[in-house]
């Protein structure tokens, strides 16, 4: 059995940006596909983004800035014509994604459940598309418009390609969570949250940007009007500055916006707490589900257990074993399911071990165990193109084939959700570095950025990684933190989140998180 200690609170230098959603709060009778679906009622929620010099952002495609704030007051007029959605009154509904943007609406494409009834061995699940590909987003998730403008370098690159771009990292202290103030512990709910990004398309970093009413009437400059209306096709102009919808064969045109989203690449989908299950989650997951026989009959060549409204189709035996600690594969929608495509909505290898459903595929989601690496293995969240301005659409969701997404998770209520970049790969403890307090690029005389270091007593540096024997006993090391404004924190501030389970063999995370007197985590 491997472990690893995580430092979870490090010192990120070159901050790109970050996204503070403070709270979704939650109003609601039912939660999860099984009964009602309306669950999510907002109130309120807030996305603050910050920035540095060298990348700016806006949601209207003409102020640019270090700073941005969306919310539900200020979603709807972010700009005229834009096509941002806050869950309408009815709030968030659970839904299902694989990262597919539709290359002619530009918009992810989601599933809803159409019909839910209990199978001899979970849930027969028929679902519909989410019909967003006309002018407006649907009701029951949250999507709007980010537009972020990358100073690096001074070169435009305007064909499509991807080795030009540059890394971003997801910074470790993004998290989701359940709300300090309006939330109940214990429910679940913050562990079926989604946010993807969709990168749709890009312009000139030197593009002409602005809006002004001249005359009554409203005028926007061109690189701000390419933005705005960017779908998935690059955007093509004339001799005469008009855009051509349809290129005719031996014409010249000028290449003003690039498409990014006609190229097949799909939305970063976000997964945090990959490893969190509450027992109220397992328990509704081992008293539904029921192994699927999923052997092929040789006359016909149909799998045995292909009718889910059969009793033979299933056995007496459990499914496969949800440990709080470890991660599980989402097997998330990939199309329209229809009463004979015979879908359980516990189908897949990992759960009730059939494999022959077509309509439910694996999501391939960037987690929180990726999160927290360190070092070379530290992975890319996503890319952006230098000297560009591009159009991002983000979503977020409740993801309704979640393996926490149960009937009682609603009680939780409320969630806050915090998430930022950069383009650092490594630590200054990563490099060992030794020098004057970065602040995460301010220097020692700036604002405290920085969060304090924890040092865990017997892994101070090399590997943190530790085999248990299987059944053997664990007892997570202790640990000391350092401020570079309060000095030594006591130890009992530091919080220990310690999951690991030696009855069962896996690969499990032991995370140590404290805060600053500043709120640096």
């Amino acid at each position: 059995m491997e472990i690893e200690r995580k430092q979870y609170t490090r010192r990120i230098r070159n901050l790109v940006f970050i996204f503070v959603i403070t709270a979704i709060l939650v109003s609601v009778s039912t939660y999860a596909w099984f009964i009602g679906m309306r669950t999510v009622n907002i109130e309120e929620f807030d996305v603050e983004v910050a920035g540095t010099e060298s990348l700016w952002l806006s949601i209207d495609g003409v102020n640019f800035g270090p700073t941005v704030t969306i919310n539900k007051s200020n979603y709807a007029t972010a700009y005229t014509g834009n096509t941002n959605t806050w869950g309408g009154d009815e709030g968030l509904i659970p839904v299902s994604s694989i990262g597919v943007i539709n290359q002619t609406s530009a918009r992810l494409e989601l599933y809803e459940k159409a019909s839910l009834t209990p199978s001899p061995g979970g849930f027969r699940l028929i679902a519909s598309k989410v019909e967003n590909d006309d002018s407006s987003e649907q009701d029951g998730y949250i999507a709007f418009d980010l537009f972020i403008r990358n100073f690096t370098g001074n070169k435009y690159y305007e064909n499509y390609d991807e080795a030009i771009e540059e890394a971003i990292y997801l910074t470790v202290d993004s998290a989701v969570k359940v709300s300090d103030t309006d939330g109940v512990e214990g429910t679940g709910i913050e562990n079926s949250v989604r946010v993807a990004f969709a990168q749709i398309g890009r312009v000139s970093g030197d593009s002409k940007l602005g809006e002004t009413i001249a005359g009554g009437d409203i005028i926007v400059e061109e690189g701000t009007k390419y933005l705005r209306e960017m779908a998935c096709k690059d955007v093509l102009v004339d001799g005469d500055g008009e855009i051509v919808t349809e290129p005719e064969s031996g014409q010249t045109y000028t290449k003003v916006a690039t498409g990014i989203c006609n190229h097949n690449r799909p939305a970063i989908i976000w997964e945090p707490n990959d490893v969190n299950h509450v027992n109220g989650a397992i328990s509704y997951y081992n008293t539904a589900c029921r192994s699927r026989k999923n052997g092929i009959i040789t006359e016909t060549n149909v799998p045995v257990g292909e009718d889910v409204t059969d009793t033979e189709s299933y056995t007496t035996s459990d499914c496969g074993k949800i440990i709080d600690g470890l991660a599980y594969p989402t097997y998330a929608i990939n199309s329209v399911i229809d009463a004979d495509d015979n879908v359980d909505i516990y189908d897949g290898a990992v759960y009730n071990g059939y494999t022959h459903t077509t309509k439910l595929s694996v999501v391939d989601t960037f987690t929180d165990s990726e999160k927290l690496r360190e070092g070379m293995d530290r992975p890319i969240f996503m890319k952006l193109a230098p000297n560009s301005i591009t159009k991002v659409r983000v979503y977020v969701w409740i993801e309704g084939q979640d393996i926490d997404n149960y009937d009682f998770a609603q009680i939780g209520k409320a969630i806050t959700v915090k998430f930022g970049f950069t383009k650092q790969r490594f630590t200054e403890d990563d490099a060992l570095y030794t020098g004057p307090n970065t602040n995460q690029g301010e220097g020692p005389s700036g604002e405290d950025k920085n969060p304090p270091v924890i040092t865990i007593a017997g892994y101070e540096s090399g590997s943190r990684v530790i085999n248990v024997a299987f059944g053997g006993s664990f007892t997570a090391p202790a640990a000391t933190a350092v401020d570079n404004v309060d000095g030594t924190i006591a130890g009992n501030d530091i919080e220990v989140i310690n999951k690991v389970n030696t009855s069962v063999p896996g690969t499990y995370t032991v995370i140590y998180r404290v805060s600053d007197s500043a709120g640096n985590l």
